[in-house]
C-alpha cells in the first residue's frame, strides 16, 4: 500500500485541477484544533517526527498515478500531471512534547498549492491520532504523581502500527517502559513484561509456575498472583522469592479485583516475609481515573501498567482538527462559515508564563516576556536539522507541564487556558472579513 495514495480522494481531484489550471503559487495551510475534547485542559503536541519523515519521502510515482486513475475510473493519461510531484515546501511546527491549546496551529505548511493540498490527509491523520494519545498518557502521568507507569496497550491498539506509536508517545511523556518489543527496540524504551494467566494455568500449581519462570529468567522477575486466589498467590510468590533469594527489582502483579485492598494485603504479606524490596504492580483496565483513585486511597502500589484506555484514548479518541488555507500567492484568505470561521495569514504562537498564549502573525515581533512556539523544521522539502529525540521531547513536556495552571491540570472538570489574538491578527481578520463580505455578500 502506497503512502501517497493513502489519502482522501478529494485531495487528488483538487491537486489535479490546480495543476491543470497552473495554480502553483505558494500556499500556506494551518493545522489546528478548533476545540479541546471534553474533559481536557490541554493537549500535548505529537506526531511531528513521523510527519516530517512522510513529507521527506513523498513522491507520486507511476504506480500511484495508476491507483489514482483506478479510483477515479479515468484513463491513466488524465492523471499524468501528478506524476513526479514531490514535497519541496517549508514546514513550521510546534515541536513534539510542547503543550498546546485550542485555536493554536500545531503546524503550518507553505508549498506550491498542489503539494500543500495533497499532503493534508496524512498530516491530519498523523498529528491528530498521536496528539490525542500523548495527551491521554500525560493525564496518567499527572494521576500517578511520580509513580512508575508502563505501556501495555499493544494488544488492544487500533492495529500494530498504532500500538508502536502509542508506546513512543507514552515514553515521550515519561512512562518508564513498554511491553511492546518492536517499540522498545526502535526507540530505546525499556521493555517490561511479566506473564499471562495462561502460563500459570499450564502448571500443576502456582508455585511450580513461579519456580519455572524464575529458572528461565534468573534476573528480577514479576509474578502474576491473581490467577486463582490473590491472597494465596501473593503468599506463594513470597515463599518462592525467599527460597530463591530474590527481592530487589522483583514484583508481584495484581490484575483484577479491588486493587487497593489487594495491594494493602499483598504489602503486608511481603513485608512480613522480609520482602520489603519486592514491588507491587497494578494493571487491568486502568487509565488516569483509575490510577488517580488508587493514589488518593493511598494504595501501596509502586507501578501502574496501563493499556487499552490509554492506547485508544478511549474517552476522547479524536480531535476536532482542521487543515485550512490561510494564504495563497501572498493573499491572506479565510472561511466565514458559521461556527467554523478561520483567521487569515501565516501565524505564530507566543507563549507567556502560565500558558498565557497569544496567537499572532508569523512576521510579528514576540511580545515582551514570550517565546515563539512554532519553529521552521523543514525547508525545500528537507529537514532543517537532525531528527528530534524522545529525551528532548520529554524535557519540553516536563517544562511545559510545570507551567500548566492547576485549573487545567485537573482530571475532572479542567478549565483550559484560552489564547488571545494579537492586535495585528485581529486587524487583518477584520480587513479580510470585510473584503470577503463585500465581494460575496456574506454577512458579518
Amino acid at each position: 500500500m502506497s503512502e501517497v495514495t493513502t489519502t482522501d480522494l478529494y485531495e487528488v481531484t483538487m491537486a489535479l485541477s490546480y495543476l491543470r489550471e497552473d495554480m502553483r503559487a505558494p500556499a500556506t495551510f494551518s493545522l489546528f484544533v478548533r476545540d479541546l475534547p471534553p474533559g481536557r485542559g490541554f493537549l500535548v503536541a505529537a506526531g511531528l517526527e513521523p510527519a516530517l519523515d512522510r513529507l521527506a519521502r513523498f513522491r507520486v510515482g507511476d504506480a500511484d498515478v495508476e491507483e489514482f486513475a483506478t479510483a477515479l475510473r479515468r484513463p491513466v493519461a488524465d492523471l499524468a500531471p501528478l506524476r513526479g510531484l514531490s514535497f519541496d515546501g517549508e514546514v513550521r511546527a510546534v515541536p513534539e512534547g510542547r503543550i498546546v491549546l485550542a485555536g493554536e496551529p500545531l503546524l503550518e505548511v507553505t508549498a506550491p498549492l498542489p503539494q500543500a493540498q495533497l499532503v493534508e490527509t496524512c498530516l491530519l491523520s498523523l498529528l491528530c491520532h498521536q496528539t490525542v494519545v500523548a495527551s491521554k498518557a500525560a493525564r496518567c502521568v499527572l494521576a500517578a504523581a511520580g509513580r512508575r507507569l508502563v505501556d501495555f496497550s499493544l494488544r488492544r491498539a487500533h492495529g500494530p502500527g498504532a500500538g508502536v506509536e502509542a508506546a513512543r508517545l507514552c515514553a515521550l511523556v515519561g512512562f518508564a517502559g513498554t511491553s511492546n518489543v518492536a517499540a522498545a527496540c526502535r526507540y530505546g524504551i525499556p521493555a517490561a513484561g511479566t506473564m499471562a494467566h495462561s502460563y500459570v494455568e499450564c502448571f500443576p500449581s502456582e508455585e511450580r509456575a513461579f519456580r519455572a519462570f524464575a529458572r528461565t529468567h534468573p534476573g528480577p522477575v514479576t509474578f502474576l498472583v491473581d490467577t486463582y486466589d490473590t491472597g494465596r498467590g501473593v503468599a506463594t510468590a513470597a515463599r518462592v522469592f525467599a527460597d530463591l533469594g530474590l527481592a530487589a527489582g522483583c514484583a508481584v502483579r495484581l490484575d483484577s479485583g479491588d486493587l487497593g485492598a489487594l495491594a494493602r494485603r499483598a504489602r503486608a504479606t511481603l513485608d512480613a516475609a522480609g520482602l520489603a524490596d519486592v514491588r507491587i504492580i497494578a494493571s487491568g483496565g486502568l487509565d488516569e481515573y483509575g490510577v488517580d483513585r488508587l493514589v488518593r486511597q493511598g494504595a501501596p502500589i509502586d507501578a501502574y501498567a496501563v493499556g487499552t484506555k490509554v492506547g485508544t484514548a478511549s474517552d476522547a479518541p479524536y480531535l476536532d482538527a482542521a487543515y485550512k488555507l490561510v494564504e495563497y500567492d501572498g493573499r491572506p484568505v479565510m472561511k466565514l462559515s458559521a461556527a467554523k470561521a478561520t483567521s487569515p495569514g501565516p501565524k505564530q504562537v507566543f507563549r507567556g508564563p502560565g500558558l498565557r498564549d497569544v496567537v499572532g502573525l508569523a512576521n510579528e515581533e514576540p511580545p515582551g516576556g514570550t517565546e515563539p512556539l512554532l519553529r521552521t523544521v523543514m525547508r525545500g522539502g528537507l529537514r532543517t536539522g537532525p531528527p528530534d529525540t524522545l529525551a528532548a521531547a520529554r524535557a519540553r513536556f516536563e517544562a511545559d507541564l510545570a507551567e500548566v495552571p492547576e485549573s487545567a491540570r485537573r482530571l475532572d472538570g479542567p478549565v483550559p487556558p484560552v489564547p488571545s489574538a494579537s492586535t495585528r491578527l485581529s486587524a487583518l481578520t477584520a480587513v479580510v472579513r470585510h473584503r470577503l463580505a463585500a465581494r460575496t455578500g456574506a454577512g458579518p
